[in-house]
């Protein structure tokens, strides 16, 4: 399963099937302090999915 950006599946744990899975509907945000993270959704509960990948 790709995202929409064509780059690689990004894994993050989905802490109510307590397990990490690769997000769904995974897009790249900035968040306040400046700081990159990828957001999405969890394949198999929906729940919203966070990762922190960077600091630029």
């Amino acid at each position: 399963m790709s995202n929409p950006c064509g780059c690689d599946p990004v894994e993050a744990y989905c802490v109510k099937c307590k397990a990490k899975k690769n997000m769904s509907n995974a897009e790249k945000v900035t968040m306040k302090n400046g700081r990159s993270a990828m957001k999405g959704k969890c394949p198999d509960c929906g729940t919203g999915m966070y990762k922190i990948v960077g600091k630029g």
